[in-house]
């Protein structure tokens, strides 16, 4: 079981409705540890300082998009680890196996509910508790 109070947890998303309702569902679910950036190369230069168990990343983001965020973090051994779940409104079944082959943990498909966030965060780090 995996203690939402000290899980942490990186949000990147262009667009600023997107990361709140991200960070909204995140906050339900107990998670506090939040930290959000609005593009790729701004979530890499953070992860880089300061690794996060879990990366929330929306796919379709200008300068570095998800996958290319995902490759990033899978080159440095300071992040090789870190658990990414990709966000993407696009049901391309090609997209998700690219991202496999890089070792995404999990998708969540847009629009999202609460329950659904909670599903895939568990299906990546265990029960929430």
């Amino acid at each position: 079981m995996t203690s939402a109070k000290h899980l942490d947890v990186l949000v990147a998303d262009d667009t600023s409705v997107s990361r709140a309702l991200l960070t909204s569902s995140l906050e339900e679910l107990g998670l506090t540890r939040l930290r959000t950036e609005n593009d790729g190369k701004a979530a890499l230069h953070q992860l880089m300082l300061k690794p996060a168990h879990l990366v929330i990343s929306d796919y379709n983001m200008p300068g570095m998009n998800g996958l290319e965020l995902l490759r990033a973090l899978r080159d440095f051994r300071a992040t090789r680890e870190v658990g990414f779940i990709l966000v993407t409104g696009r049901s391309d079944r090609a997209l998700i196996d690219e991202g496999r082959k890089w070792g995404l943990n999990n998708y969540l498909p847009k629009p999202f509910t609460t329950a659904g966030l909670r599903a895939c965060i568990e299906a990546v780090v265990g029960k929430l508790a």
